[in-house]
């Protein structure tokens, strides 16, 4: 059973992010069984809201169910940048397509910038205009910025070459674009839900889709109960039904994000390093004071010794290059990166033209999320959108297989290492320390014993996806999968990822 917003926030206390720490209440509504829609949407992110208003506001009748309380996975947990300059996205995706492509995914990306900086200023939503940069954090970073400088040119969009920035930390040039935004994500959820809701939407939580069965209408399976729709439309970061193998083609990537106080002045600007290891910054207002907010550290799910050593990093180099610094928050979110760079949007493979799927932003949720809604909302309405059939038609390329095959070759060693190293686990003599975890085995089965809150619980560590081995988030208190990025709670509870189903309490 999917934990509630209560018992999550006192699972997570350890980690919570500014924005769901002051997060205002969203009221939702009961589960209706056997209820018929027209449209069903699984998820409450930014895709999952925007797209069931877009629906509502054209009459349909709309239910959005989300497994948890809204904004629980990337939209509450996000830097929440809106910007068209995005890191060196927009050059490592002209390795992977063509120009008019890559060209059709920026005027998506437009657009949904557009349609949300319109959205907050008819509903109050406080934004703050920010220039973005991306910059080198070491000389080896410059020719990456020049990179990027020219991809950004190519695609039309009016950038600066900066060749110094007036920051604390390392900078050593940067491609700079003005009169970008940023926001409190949990503001614009809270709007949208509300909007939603007024139109006649009916927004449930607590109630995780678990199965879809394409059909006049699809039969969708929680675990309150049966829904009925005309179209389904799967927002939940990854796609939950493994038709199309969305789990291949595209890779879970877990990052760090950090809020301080700081003494002295903060940088005005979004930054983003085009180096690694990565370090994004960005500002906050809370409370009359500016936070500063930094992230980054970012690694496949499931494949780090020790996540919690990458927040102590993060909080080093911050204290580092802003003295006097004071952590009073840390969280981390979980994005897709796709093979090809760009999201996948539209009807699910073997959908029967009835289940539509977005994913795979690649930690551009903010503009991507809402180009997804767009594309959705004219897919099954109707409409035109000359970006959106561009996208539609790109072809898989070499490079994208390439992308693939190491993907999938790092699947295997992940899982391959994840049961050689269960196998090889020595037996385990006592309770695991307060905040840990470990991987051993029942004879040839892997188990996890954990300690939270001075309870000790025993699991089995077998992802119910695909099998992989799970591993322990000693920053999350998590079991987490490398193969796909499914993740459960210390006692086997499923927070997020393609599987479906609660981890086996063993004990």
């Amino acid at each position: 059973m999917a934990l509630s917003r209560e018992a999550m926030a006192e699972y997570g206390a350890k980690m919570t992010s500014l924005w769901l720490d002051n997060a205002r209440t969203i009221d939702t509504d009961s589960f209706t069984p056997d209820g018929r829609y027209d449209v069903v949407v699984a998820g409450a992110g930014l895709t999952g809201l925007v797209t069931g208003l877009l629906f509502a506001r054209a009459g349909m009748r709309v239910a959005i169910l989300e497994a948890r309380y809204v904004g629980a996975a990337a939209s509450g947990n996000t830097t929440a940048k809106l910007s068209l300059l995005q890191g060196t996205h927009l050059s490592e995706m002209l390795r992977h397509t063509t120009l008019a492509t890559a060209a059709a995914y920026v005027d998506g990306n437009r657009e949904g910038m557009m349609w949300l900086l319109r959205y907050c200023g008819e509903h109050g939503v406080p934004v703050q205009r920010r220039d973005a940069f991306s910059y080198a954090a070491s000389p080896a970073g410059i020719d990456r910025v020049d990179e990027e400088y020219r991809a950004a040119v190519s695609l039309g969009l009016d950038v600066t070459r900066e060749a110094t920035l007036d920051v604390s930390f390392p900078s050593h040039g940067a491609v700079g674009l003005s009169d970008q935004a940023q926001f409190d994500p949990m503001d614009v959820l809270t709007a949208l839900a509300a909007d939603f809701c007024s139109h006649g939407g009916q927004l449930v939580a607590d109630v995780r889709v678990l199965r879809v069965k394409p059909g006049y209408p699809s039969v969708i399976s929680t675990n309150r109960g049966t829904a009925f729709a005309d179209r389904v439309v799967l927002a939940t970061g990854t796609p939950f039904m493994d038709r199309g193998f969305y789990f291949l083609k595209q890779q879970a990537l877990r990052s760090y994000g950090l809020a301080f106080r700081v003494p002295g002045a903060v940088p005005e600007g979004m930054y983003l390093s085009v180096d690694q290891p990565s370090r994004s910054i960005r500002t906050a207002p809370v409370g009359g004071e500016e936070r500063l907010l930094v992230g980054g550290n970012g690694h496949p799910v499931g494949r780090h010794r020790s996540p919690a050593s990458l927040v102590d990093d993060l909080t080093r180099w911050t204290q580092e290059y802003f003295p006097g610094a004071e952590r009073t928050h840390s969280w981390s979110a979980q994005d897709y990166e796709p093979a090809g760079r760009i999201p996948f949007i539209g009807w699910l493979p073997r959908g029967r033209g009835r289940v539509f799927i977005a994913t795979g932003y690649d930690k551009w949720g903010m503009t991507n999320a809402v180009a997804a809604s767009l594309t959705l909302a004219a897919d099954i309405l109707g409409g035109h959108l000359p970006w959106a059939q561009k996208l539609h038609r790109r072809v898989t390329t070499p490079a994208d297989a390439g992308a693939l095959i190491g993907a999938s070759a790092a699947v295997a060693v992940a899982a391959t290492k994840g049961y050689f190293g269960a196998w090889f686990a020595p037996r385990l003599t006592g309770a695991p320390v307060e905040g840990s975890g470990v991987v051993t085995h029942d004879r040839l089965r892997p188990i996890g014993v954990s300690t939270v809150d001075d309870t000790t619980c025993t699991v089995s560590t077998v992802c119910p996806h695909l099998y992989g081995v799970l591993a322990w988030n000693d920053a999350e208190l998590s079991w987490d999968c490398p193969l796909h990025g499914s993740r459960f709670s210390a006692e086997g509870q499923l927070l997020e990822g393609p599987a479906t189903k609660d981890l086996r309490r063993l004990a």
